[in-house]
């Protein structure tokens, strides 16, 4: 069995177009480079892979690989388990897996 690591996985999806960053900030997920900012009704995780670590519970992570009704693809990275961030886990319970996206809305700039 081949393990991949977490940064490999990252590029890895980069090279298949998820090459924008994300992270979650006032119940909306937000993206890094561009400042666009999406609810979790305007996007869907097309896969994730998660990371377990052999000896600490601190080594586990999971990397979402999400796109948004606009079209940005990127990724989302979090700790998993306990060290879980709730916000972000807060946002992803409301967000679809997989499936159709509806029209896009206009982005909303990070405030």
């Amino acid at each position: 069995m081949v393990m991949r690591t977490l940064s490999a996985t990252v590029e890895d999806l980069a090279q298949r177009g998820f090459t924008q960053h994300f992270g979650v900030a006032g119940q909306m997920l937000r993206a890094l480079g561009s400042g666009q900012a999406f609810g979790p009704n305007e996007v869907a995780i097309r896969e994730y892979h998660r990371f377990e670590g052999d000896s600490d519970p601190a080594d586990m992570a999971i990397v979402y690989a999400i796109e948004t009704v606009n079209g940005t693809r990127g990724t989302l990275v979090d700790a998993f388990g306990v060290y879980a961030s709730p916000a972000i886990s807060a946002f992803l319970d409301r967000v679809r897996f997989g499936g159709q996206l509806s029209e896009p809305a206009p982005a909303r700039p990070v405030a």
